[in-house]
């Protein structure tokens, strides 16, 4: 079994563990969702509150192990592998952590729940910026445009440029820590205009390709 593997299901079962444990101490009602101003606004009950991210876990395990294996690129992906893999381990522990947070809330410990999942979020948008910028043309992982998926220069020059701005913008998300207040914007405004502006650089690429 290859050591990325070990690591994840290590962590999914020191997830169920946790579970098993806290069971006796949750309440029969779980808080589950905060909104903006961080205060709790949706509830679970306790058994789907300490199981349903281990599940998650294993389900996001799962999917990310067949994926390699169902993509017709499949020789693409093995060219990155080991930075796909990483990438599986650096979601397990962002839902671990989330996990973690809404135990310790649940135990009666208060916090500003925007504030600590801003470099959560932050660290996790950093590693897919490195991943894409590792990531070869295939049909699942990356910044899957017609025009990425059509031309290699186009997919290699689009995750260049988008593996830079998915980093800076995980880096700008990790100061919702020092502003709070503003964690959500801190986050949710530079990955947005990542995005738009990877989609949008797909397609001005792919016309300048064509025309060469």
């Amino acid at each position: 079994m290859k050591k990325s593997s070990i690591i994840i299901l290590g962590i999914i079962l020191l997830s169920f563990g946790a579970a098993v444990y806290f069971y006796p101490l949750m309440p029969e009602r779980m808080a589950s969702h905060w909104g903006f101003n961080g205060e709790v606004n949706g509830y679970i009950s306790k058994f789907w509150g300490l199981f349903l991210m281990p599940l998650i876990s294993c389900a996001m395990f799962l999917l990310f192990w067949a994926i390699p294996k169902l993509d017709p690129l499949k020789a693409n992906i093995e060219k990155f592998r080991k930075y796909f893999d990483g990438f599986i381990i650096s979601v397990v522990v962002f839902l671990f952590y989330i996990y973690l947070l809404t135990i310790f809330w649940n135990l009666g410990a208060r916090f500003n729940i925007g504030q600590l999942m801003a470099p959560a979020i932050g660290a996790l948008f950093y590693c897919s910026g490195f991943l894409m910028a590792k990531a070869k043309r295939n049909y699942f992982i990356g910044i899957r445009t017609p025009w990425t998926l059509s031309n290699d220069v186009v997919w290699d020059k689009t995750h260049k440029v988008g593996g830079k701005l998915f980093k800076t913008a995980g880096s700008l998300a990790v100061l919702g820590v020092f502003f709070p207040d503003q964690a959500f914007f801190l986050v949710m405004i530079p990955i947005l205009a990542a995005t738009i502006f990877s989609v949008v650089y797909s397609y001005v690429a792919y016309r300048q390709e064509i025309k060469n």
